[in-house]
């Protein structure tokens, strides 16, 4: 059943320091026992800063959308289309790069609620397929994106500060939901 009282909205410019806040936040949640400190530091310095934040925003082919409820961000998403992408395996493909979402709402349909917006922005796009990258050690995020049909295909790497990371590539063909 969907939440009623939750938001997606697109982000802009305007949302700079929210995404920052919100990126930086669930991505210490998500990664921060896994990983040196040293390097989630480079990272979050890296990743989330602002000239790179506003880049991402400014860019035609990378869209942001933010999940709230009664004025309170819970996560976000951020997919990437044509030369946007992390790695163009196809450029009609849509990547997402990231469904965060805050820890306490880990699991009360944040999630699931974002992805349902980047598969209707693929719909919309007509892209034959949506793709990303999952850490390895994430097994509650692979197994979300298994449940919604996506298959591994391959894996890269994630440069981490001074760690090479793997990640599995999974996908998920919607080229029949386009017809």
């Amino acid at each position: 059943m969907p939440n009623l009282s939750l938001q997606i909205r697109q982000a802009n410019v305007t949302d700079l320091a929210a995404l920052q806040d919100i990126g930086r936040q669930t991505f210490v949640e998500t990664y921060a026992d896994g990983n040196t400190l040293e390097n989630m530091v480079k990272y979050l310095e890296e990743g989330f800063s602002e000239e790179k934040l506003n880049a991402e925003l400014q860019n035609d082919n990378s869209l942001f959308y933010f999940a709230e409820k009664y004025g309170q961000m819970l996560g976000y998403l951020k997919v990437n289309f044509a030369e946007a992408q992390s790695e163009i395996l196809d450029p009609a493909s849509l990547e997402i790069e990231r469904i965060y979402v805050l820890q306490e709402y880990q699991g009360k349909q944040v999630g699931f609620s974002l992805y349902q917006q980047a598969l209707a922005i693929a719909i919309e796009r007509k892209s034959p397929y949506i793709w990303l990258g999952v850490w390895e050690k994430n097994p509650h995020a692979m197994r979300f994106y298994r449940k919604q049909g996506f298959v591994e295909f391959g894996e890269h790497i994630f440069q981490l500060g001074d760690d090479e990371q793997r990640d599995v590539l999974m996908r998920l063909d919607i080229l029949s939901t386009n017809e």
